[in-house]
């Protein structure tokens, strides 16, 4: 097996659209009245799955929390230090929540921590150099 990409469950979904769309940027090719969604960011397939939708194709229901959330992260790489401070600002002049201002940490990230309309957390960060697999 291998990873094919990474879904999350959704409440509101144009509203969700028009996050990852217009404020990081991923590619969308699908309308706001979607439920199923597939985004393309830098190769990689995120999708969004409405709720109510998910709950019907498998008939059961699931607990979701309200506001932040903690259950996983979606981390994107900038290359420099100076780039990390501008995308944050960006991101919240474009609607982002903040939830952690930018901060060198003690093993030499410089990092910042978002959350998009429906809590869930998403990093920006850099090591200060081009990012390397």
């Amino acid at each position: 097996m291998r990873l094919d990409g990474v879904g999350i469950f959704v409440e509101d979904m144009s509203q969700m659209i028009r996050f990852y769309r217009d404020v990081l940027g991923f590619e969308i090719k699908e309308g706001e009245d979607s439920n199923h969604v597939y985004l393309i960011k830098d190769g990689t397939l995120f999708m969004l799955y409405g709720r109510k939708d998910f709950e019907k194709m498998t008939s059961k229901k699931y607990a979701y929390i309200k506001g932040f959330n903690g259950h996983f992260e979606l981390a994107l790489y900038v290359d420099t230090f100076e780039e990390v401070d501008e995308a944050y600002k960006k991101t919240l002049a474009l609607g982002a929540q903040s939830v952690l201002e930018p901060t060198t940490e003690p093993w030499g990230q410089r990092t910042c921590y978002i959350a998009d309309p429906e809590g869930n957390l998403i990093e920006i960060g850099s090591f200060n150099k081009p990012f390397n697999r």
